[in-house]
């Protein structure tokens, strides 16, 4: 299959986790081959980088499958204090380290909705939300899906910011990165 697009897929629930997939490897494959200065430089009116923007993406999956799906507490990351901070780099954060617990929220991802029975099953909403009369509860699948759109417009914003830095392409930077994570 071509990196271009996801891989064929079994039922639904699978699916969801290939597209989902799908998209976070778009965003992985702006990132590969920068180091961590190129990754950090902001070249577009946005002022975004990829490395804040694998940080920003990897908050969100973590937040919304660990509260949302998993039924969890995240202290420090939910509820949401610091927004700006989504998209502020400190001292110590590298695309290396935002790339790491990418594939550890991956990971979680995986395992957390492999446990759901129902993807049509209504979540009880965070205890920060209940309040709230303009939301109903979210589904498993509901959450699948706004996480690919999610994942999927900073994909976008990612593959805008690589040609800025360097003139390189989804295209190509997408079958790079494929060879590389498996070279068969």
């Amino acid at each position: 299959m071509t990196p271009l697009l996801p891989r064929r897929v079994t039922d639904d629930r699978d699916g969801l986790l290939a597209f989902l997939e799908h998209q976070r490897n778009a965003l992985r494959a702006a990132a590969h081959g920068l180091d961590e200065q190129r990754a950090a430089q902001r070249p577009t009116a946005s002022g975004l980088s990829i490395t804040v923007l694998v940080k920003h993406v990897l908050r969100v999956e973590r937040r919304w499958v660990t509260v949302q799906i998993g039924g969890r507490e995240l202290p420090g990351l939910w509820p949401i204090t610091d927004f700006e901070g989504e998209f502020t780099l400190e001292q110590d954060e590298s695309l290396a380290g935002n790339l790491a617990a990418y594939a550890e929220v991956t990971a979680e991802t995986e395992r957390t909705v492999a446990e759901v029975a129902d993807l049509d099953a209504e979540l009880p909403l965070p205890p920060e939300m209940r309040d709230r009369t303009d939301l109903e509860p979210f589904t498993t699948r509901w959450v699948l899906l706004h996480l690919i759109e999610e994942t999927a417009r900073h994909a976008g914003h990612a593959d805008i910011i690589r040609e800025s830095l360097d003139g390189r392409r989804a295209d190509s930077l997408l079958s790079e990165f494929a060879a590389a994570a498996d070279p068969r």
